[in-house]
């Protein structure tokens, strides 16, 4: 059977190199699981790919939209199912790799059925929210869902409005519509966690900020400042600069506050990967012990 095989991780911890060497022994495409990588706007700080890597392997979802495309898990999953079964018919083995939580899940688990968003009605929140920000759609959730209310995170936009758009369409509580039972996609699924130890970890998350300044994170973000309230813009490296161009924060504190809270991302990364018990974890530098698991378990599966 074909197999598809995930290598998540947190953010900073050494994916994209043993992607790249991992799709190369098993001759086969990438498909990229970042919420954010997928933006054509946003390259340094989401650490796309060099040009390099990108031509080394075929790479998908990689810088495919803008900023102010409306774009959810949801879209991805059935992309992404379309596009991995597509590479199916020539290939046994397709990778896919990132580490946005909720992108993972709804490719290996699946995301519970959900109506199709009229675009006038997605069109009219999306026209409260730049007109009035997040705070009127937060009180549309807390009337229409409390349930659902009180477990989302209110800060993310794209959620909230995404959870006012089915409440709507349906016209029940969108919390009445997840079952969060996980579907049958036909082929296996083989789940591979990266990690390091904290302070490895934490190190490397620093200097890959630092080398990000180097790069000219500072600028891009200044070319985004327009669309700041897109939610694709509530992201660690670009907020906190967009702070600093406020006068919110000096220079030196927005650098400090993108190391911690990209830390703090990866913590939350990590959390949420722990509760899966199917994930099998290797350190990144691992590679022989990586690839002898990697050939035995995929032989064995097909």
């Amino acid at each position: 059977m074909k197999t598809l095989l995930v290598l998540l991780g947190p953010t900073g911890v050494g994916k994209t190199d043993l992607s790249i060497e991992i799709a190369r022994y098993f001759d086969t495409s990438v498909i990229s699981c970042d919420s954010r990588q997928i933006y054509k706007e946003m390259r340094i700080g989401t650490a796309v790919p060099s040009a390099e890597q990108l031509a080394a392997v075929q790479h998908f979802f990689i810088q495919t939209i803008s900023v102010q495309d409306y774009y959810n898990s949801w879209q991805f999953e059935v992309e992404a199912l379309s596009r991995i079964r597509e590479l199916f018919e020539t290939r046994d083995v397709v990778l896919m790799t990132g580490g946005s939580m909720l992108y993972i899940d709804a490719v290996c688990k699946g995301i519970d059925d959900i109506p199709t968003i009229a675009p006038e009605l997605r069109a009219e929140l999306m026209e409260i929210f730049k007109r009035e920000g997040l705070e009127p759609i937060q009180a549309m959730l807390k009337e229409l869902d409390p349930v659902f209310y009180g477990q989302v995170d209110l800060n993310n936009g794209k959620r909230v409005l995404h959870a006012v758009e089915v409440c709507k369409m349906a016209g029940v509580p969108y919390s009445s519509l997840r079952t969060n039972t996980p579907k049958d996609r036909g082929f296996n699924i083989l789940r591979i966690g990266l990690n390091r130890e904290r302070e490895e970890l934490y190190d490397r998350i620093d200097r890959r900020v630092d080398m990000m300044l180097e790069e000219g994170l500072e600028e891009e973000v200044r070319q985004l400042c327009p669309f700041r309230h897109l939610n694709a813009l509530n992201t660690v490296g670009y907020k906190e600069f967009f702070d600093y161009f406020e006068n919110k924060t000096d220079y030196n504190e927005a650098i400090r506050l993108i190391k911690r809270d990209t830390r703090r991302y990866a913590r939350k990364q990590l959390s949420w990967f722990r509760r899966d018990p199917d994930i099998y974890w290797f350190h990144p530098d691992h590679r022989t012990e990586l690839m002898a698991f990697l050939k035995s378990k995929i032989s064995f599966l097909r």
